[in-house]
């Protein structure tokens, strides 16, 4: 009874009581339930995670790589209890779901990269909100990737300071602008140095409460941007632009955490700070020169898409350093936190991880035998590719073309027979033995059927975004969140994190949104776009619920902004432009969900605009009504 009524009134209204009220009213709420909450005077320890984005295994001096250098992770992890079988989903945000609450990412509803499959429900028990109800000041800087709009977002989800960015990339690393709790801010200096930065400040002001740190770097993930230190010493030696730049990410990250742990250094703080540090998938630009003799990078469910390296240093606890080879997954970070930080989880959904902290004391011995799953999930119900680790074998199953997030086709019949590969005799999988070995196929496929059955048994849907909370308004909903109907598409590919539609030709075609509505009153509609003065004047009706207001097109010139890209696809790839607003005017609306559509009515000239976004603001309540 106390635990179900402490789900609705805490988890149902987390999001809120940790914004609107102090971190000392929740604690009330939850000791006056009935539940234990450690107070701050226990010395509990400080906590903190490090992760980096697209930097694979073999990235690191550390495991054999001889050309980038990275001498303060290496360190780190010579003084770590080192994970040397750790494993990951094999692309970004479903990695950070599984990290963020210790359970599989489909259990979360994170099933893509783009277009709100990223987003976690809010129901979800996180991190951020397990220290931060156990007394703990959390920050989260860096890379978010689990939801573009509150309560989806780290203020939203236990972090008290956040700055960063919510969805998959940004395009530039210079100057960016960020997103300090939930508004934009303009930044000097090069990303990685200002999360570094922001990092080093919260750990800083901290002399009342132990810290929880999730410091998310965005590199070295493209697009390939890096100070020209680092770039010209890997580009002498020959390698392309986009391999010099990505290993040049690598180096300044690795000169960033360098930075960090002196601080923990000097203010005494390292003997009770808890560093971990991993990655979230396999590489990318540099697999094709070190991979650590490992099969496949980034989106692939072979080895090298989903090892990585978990460091674990706490050197309060453990005086020696240790390589464990058991297996391990990111489900099991939140659970082993738990046992360390001798915290309480008062509420949530089960863990599907487990705690780490037998193999850390040495304790072997008595360590089950664990199956692993890995799944790359692409539409709501494929159920590959797909892969099972034991600690001897890797069974996989491919899809045929490519692999991962939004580029793959869910086609589940077209996937390949089940592969099997016995990763110690033949860690870089050659030999696949599939057919010598049908039992064990024929049984870890049995287990990974059973597990894709179980981890989606709640069906998986695209969230509507939430509009109307005071902790974020306006509220900015990007085009690749939208469901376009026509032939629109986006400019760059798969339509991923800031790109924008094009292509709007015809009379008829549609840009849907699906918003949910928190509070009942008048909301004003902002649209993002350009249009060359020779394609203005289409006549654009915009629908709110019941409501409609006509929007006729005015030009609005295409003002690209130079970015400084190494390579040339991310030339290509990634651009960023200035663009013009237009008023679409104002919508009474009830609380609930509503859609939002923009249809093109008139199209006198070829072509509507490019459109980017639109921005959603209340402006005033309606009297009597929620």
């Amino acid at each position: 009874m106390t635990s179900d009524i402490l789900w609705h009134l805490t988890k149902g209204n987390l999001n809120n009581m940790l914004t609107r009220f102090s971190r000392a009213f929740v604690l009330f709420v939850v000791v006056a339930l009935g539940l234990t909450v450690n107070a701050a005077e226990t010395s509990h320890p400080n906590v903190l995670l490090i992760i980096t984005d697209d930097q694979g295994y073999g990235d690191f001096g550390l495991h054999g790589n001889p050309h980038v250098k990275t001498p303060h992770i290496d360190a780190l992890g010579k003084e770590s209890i080192r994970f040397d079988r750790f494993y990951v989903n094999s692309f970004c945000a479903p990695t950070r779901a599984a990290l963020l609450t210790g359970r599989y990412p489909l259990r979360t509803g994170t099933y893509g990269v783009t277009h709100n499959k990223e987003t976690m429900r809010s129901d979800e028990l996180t991190l951020g909100e397990v220290f931060s109800l156990n007394g703990y000041s959390t920050g989260c800087f860096g890379k978010w990737h689990n939801g573009e709009q509150f309560p989806y977002t780290p203020p939203g989800q236990g972090f008290g300071e956040f700055l960063g960015f919510h969805n998959g990339h940004t395009n530039n690393y210079f100057d960016p602008v960020l997103i300090r709790g939930a508004y934009p801010e303009q930044q000097k200096g090069y990303i990685s140095d200002i999360l570094t930065d922001a990092a080093i400040d919260f750990v800083s002001r901290q002399r009342d409460e132990p810290f929880f740190c999730y410091l998310s770097y965005n590199a070295p993930h493209s697009p390939y941007q890096v100070p020209d230190k680092y770039y010209d010493r890997l580009a002498a030696f020959g390698f392309d632009p986009a391999v010099a730049a990505f290993w040049g990410m690598c180096e300044n990250i690795d000169d960033n955490i360098g930075r960090l742990l002196k601080v923990l250094d000097e203010q005494g703080e390292t003997e009770n700070t808890i560093v971990l540090f991993l990655t979230d998938n396999g590489g990318t630009a540099g697999v094709k020169i070190f991979n650590a003799g490992m099969r496949g990078g980034k989106t692939s469910v072979h080895e090298g898409g989903c090892r990585v390296p978990l460091f674990v240093r706490w050197p309060g606890r453990f005086s020696e350093p240790r390589l464990v080879t058991q297996i391990a997954s990111h489900i099991d970070v939140l659970p082993t936190l738990i046992e360390l930080c001798e915290v309480n989880r008062p509420f949530g959904l089960p863990f599907d991880g487990v705690s780490l902290v037998p193999l850390m004391d040495g304790k072997s011995g008595d360590w089950p035998e664990r199956v692993l799953f890995t799944h790359n999930p692409i539409s709501e119900s494929n159920r590959y590719p797909g892969a099972v680790r034991t600690q001897q074998y890797r069974l996989v199953r491919e899809l045929q073309g490519r692999q991962g997030g939004s580029s793959a086709t869910p086609d589940d019949e077209n996937s390949k027979p089940w592969q099997l590969y016995d990763m110690i005799k033949d860690p870089g999988e050659k030999d696949d033995l599939a057919q010598q070995h049908p039992d064990v196929v024929a049984d870890l496929a049995r287990q990974y059927e059973a597990w894709i059955d179980d981890i989606s048994s709640t069906p998986l849907r695209r969230l509507p975004v939430q509009v109307g909370h005071a902790e974020e308004d306006p509220v900015v909903v990007n085009a690749p969140q939208s469901l376009p109907e026509g032939k629109l598409h986006f400019l760059s590919g798969p339509g991923f994190a800031h790109d924008w539609l094009t292509n709007w030709t015809q009379p008829g075609e549609t840009v849907t949104f699906d918003l949910d509505v928190q509070h009942a009153g008048t909301y004003s509609v902002t649209a993002l776009y350009s249009c060359p003065k020779e394609n203005a004047g289409s006549d654009i009706r915009v629908t709110w619920g019941e409501q409609s207001h006509d929007w006729h097109v005015a030009a609005a010139p295409e003002e690209d902004v130079e970015l400084p890209h190494r390579d040339e696809r991310g030339r290509e790839r990634y651009r960023n432009r200035i663009w013009k607003e237009a008023s679409l005017g104002e919508f009474e609306l009830a609380a609930g969900q509503h859609q939002l559509t923009l249809e093109s009515v008139k199209v006198p000239a070829g072509s509507v605009m490019d459109f980017k976004a639109i921005r959603v603001q209340r402006t005033s309540e309606i009297p009597g009504k929620k």
